[in-house]
């Protein structure tokens, strides 16, 4: 074989291996149908930020409304890591989408018809966030289902770019709908977008869970967390999530306050910022795709998570609409990075019988402990300014991963 002819042959290889896990036709139906949903889950994220702090003019009302849509998630995940484990996974999914779907439809009529209130945005921020604690970990368990074990950091990674691929295209319809229709329009679009997930859920075939003993719900609880806290590394990535979760991940809430207090741009300004995490994201989910495998996950993940806290402290720097685009998208690619390779390492090694509550217990870190997250970056941005918001989160983060890689020296075997 030639050299010249070798070329083509090993990039065919190359991209058969980024997409591997697309040889599965019900992760094919599922990829497809979440995309489309994610679109409209981001059109609405980016309207209903909007919508509050036009209603309010309070940075602290729209770190407030996330927070009460992330308190359920908070007390009802690990539980719903529990069921996950005892139900048939496909077939919850779909029932909890189809609520999901009357939340954004009501949100949709209450707008477009001047009825809606901010006490109407939290009571279904909080209907929505219910619905997610049981979604969540049901959804993430349900991937490991769909494809071979060889396959899961392959379909966890094209998942993640496809969240993030929506990322880009959910906000940059958001805007134009909202510049046409006004902001009803995008949740009109996200009921009407939960349609492709409830489809791809009907045409996919899985088998029925497995029967066994099952113990108290609380005995099953426990069992999630001695498996996560008696091992090394899921104990120092529960540190690492947390850390994140409550500092970190925030930044993404006081996006649309950053864009008028900071930058002094409107929603287009701000679809725009939400789009460069989205392009961050996108791409280094299809790197982890494409090349993960030739790297240590959990060198990786160290790094990209330090990377990531440096990046939101020159975020609090800058002034610069550009400049603020490419640190946006620096932000998102760290961030997807990270969490791939923590939802990885977290379901490769969990036994089948425990993954629902370990990521149950994953899902409880990353979206549970959103409200304090949230609550901290609304009140710091309320009293201080947006700046110190996002850049003593940036702080923090870094704080946290110096003492997890210091522990995981400390403990290497």
């Amino acid at each position: 074989m030639t050299a010249a002819s070798a070329l083509p042959r090993a990039a065919a290889l190359r991209l058969r291996s980024t997409f591997a896990a697309l040889r599965h036709r019900n992760f094919r139906l599922f990829l497809i149908g979440q995309f489309v949903s994610l679109c409209g889950t981001l059109m609405q994220q980016v309207a209903l930020g909007w919508l509050v702090l036009e209603i309010t003019n309070s940075p602290f009302a729209v770190g407030l409304v996330t927070t009460l849509g992330s308190l359920p998630i908070l007390l009802l995940t690990l539980y719903g890591g529990v069921l996950a484990d005892r139900v048939d996974k496909r077939r919850f999914v779909l029932l909890l989408q189809c609520l999901m779907l009357t939340e954004a439809l009501a949100l949709a009529v209450l707008t477009a018809f001047h009825r809606i209130t901010v006490h109407w945005i939290m009571g279904l921020a909080v209907f929505a966030g219910t619905l997610s604690a049981f979604e969540v970990p049901t959804r993430q368990a349900l991937v490991a289902d769909l494809v071979e074990r060889e396959d899961l950091m392959n379909a966890l990674a094209l998942s993640s770019m496809g969240f993030n691929v929506a990322r880009v295209i959910g906000p940059a319809i958001a805007g134009a709908l909202i510049a046409l229709w006004g902001l009803a329009a995008c949740f009109f679009g996200n009921a009407l977008s939960y349609l492709a997930v409830v489809a791809s859920l009907v045409l996919m075939r899985t088998a029925p869970p497995a029967s066994g003993s099952r113990p108290n719900a609380l005995a099953a609880m426990k069992e999630g967390f001695r498996y996560v806290m008696d091992n090394r590394w899921p104990r120092a990535l529960v540190v690492l999530i947390a850390g994140f979760a409550i500092f970190g991940f925030p930044f993404i809430i006081m996006a649309p306050v950053f864009a008028r207090d900071v930058l002094r741009v409107g929603a287009s300004g701000y679809a725009a910022l939400v789009s460069a995490i989205g392009v961050g994201a996108a791409v280094g989910a299809l790197a982890l795709a494409g090349f993960g495998k030739r790297y240590r996950k959990e060198r990786l993940l160290i790094a990209a998570s330090a990377l990531f806290g440096v990046t939101l402290a020159s975020i609090a720097l800058v002034s610069s609409f550009s400049t603020s685009l490419a640190l946006f998208t620096l932000a998102g690619w760290t961030m997807a990075t990270n969490g791939i390779l923590g939802n990885t390492l977290l379901q490769i090694q969990a036994p089948d019988h425990l993954r629902g509550r370990v990521m149950g217990v994953y899902s409880f870190l990353v979206l549970g402990l959103a409200p304090f997250g949230s609550f901290q970056a609304g009140l710091v941005a309320e009293h201080l300014g947006v700046r110190y918001s996002i850049g003593l989160g940036g702080a923090a983060c870094c704080l946290t991963v110096a003492g997890v890689a210091w522990y995981l020296g400390r403990t290497r075997p």
